[in-house]
């Protein structure tokens, strides 16, 4: 009943996580199973943006409890990505009315503490934004209105069960790597805009390459997702293919981590690998100052 197979990949990533949080539950936290742990809350947070953009299943039933074990997974509900992700992001793309928008908090900044503290920055202006869906959605009478609700108290009853049963295992293997996948999620926001330019209709998003993608269900190839929000995740390889030429050769970045590596941690010492924007003054974008080593 998978509308595509290679969800079978996203079906596996759902069941080792819980199964990795159990077995070190009762036997005790073996780091390389932790880090392996770790590392799945980031594929849940990908999993849970492809099948906001397309179901996985063919049955509404089973799209509605995958929404539920997302949430129970994610720590937190589903439903944020229709106003946050598809009403904003993806209607705005990094524009001036994207209210998450990269350049927004520090000026227009692409560092190691934009990184870090874009995920706080962002929820203080989204989580405004899903209390006005919420409010719309009971004035209208809609179920969706109850169905957040619930997925709010699955959360919470989650939570409430397993720090009952054990605070430290609930601390350690529930709470933080919830909250891991969860700025990562966000953080996700800055890696591929930071820098790109908010008013194009080509040049907002960074791409990725190599070994992020077959194991993130391809969230590296952002322009083609962008383009082609209900591609199915699989169909992106392609697509990016077409793309890849005709973005600014700067929003081609290569591999993730040497990325991350070479813009976050060696371009403070090393002006020419910084980054620079691609968005123009007469943009309105607040920008960042500029250092006295750094060439203008």
């Amino acid at each position: 009943m998978l509308l595509e197979r290679r969800d079978l990949q996203s079906l596996a990533y759902m069941l080792a996580l819980p199964a990795l949080v159990v077995w070190q539950w009762l036997h005790g936290i073996w780091l390389p199973l932790y880090a392996l742990m770790l590392f799945l809350t980031l594929g849940t947070g990908v999993i849970h943006h492809n099948h906001t953009h397309r179901r996985m299943w063919r049955s509404k039933r089973l799209n509605r409890l995958t929404d539920l074990w997302l949430t129970l997974l994610q720590g937190h509900p589903t439903y944020v990505f229709y106003p946050a992700h598809i009403a904003n992001h993806h209607r705005y793309r990094h524009g001036p009315l994207d209210v998450a928008r990269t350049y927004r908090f520090n000026g227009d900044t692409n560092s190691l503490w934009g990184y870090l503290i874009h995920p706080l920055q962002a929820v203080t202006v989204l989580y405004p934004v899903f209390l006005r869906w919420l409010l719309a959605q009971r004035r209208r009478g809609s179920g969706a209105w109850r169905y957040a609700l619930w997925q709010y108290a699955a959360v919470l009853m989650l939570w409430a069960l397993t720090a009952a049963i054990d605070l430290q295992n609930w601390l350690l293997l529930v709470l933080l790597p919830q909250l891991h996948g969860l700025h990562w999620l966000l953080a996700t926001n800055y890696l591929q805009h930071a820098h790109a330019d908010g008013h194009s209709s080509i040049n907002h998003a960074r791409n990725f390459e190599g070994w992020v993608n077959p194991l993130l269900f391809n969230i590296g190839l952002h322009t083609a997702h962008h383009t082609h929000p209900r591609a199915h995740w699989s169909e992106l390889t392609t697509l990016h293919r077409h793309y890849r030429e005709r973005v600014d050769p700067r929003l081609n970045a290569g591999g993730l981590l040497p990325y991350m590596f070479r813009t976050f941690l060696l371009a403070p010492f090393v002006p020419r690998l910084r980054s620079r924007s691609l968005m123009s003054p007469a943009s309105g974008a607040p920008r960042a100052p500029v250092h006295a080593s750094e060439n203008p």
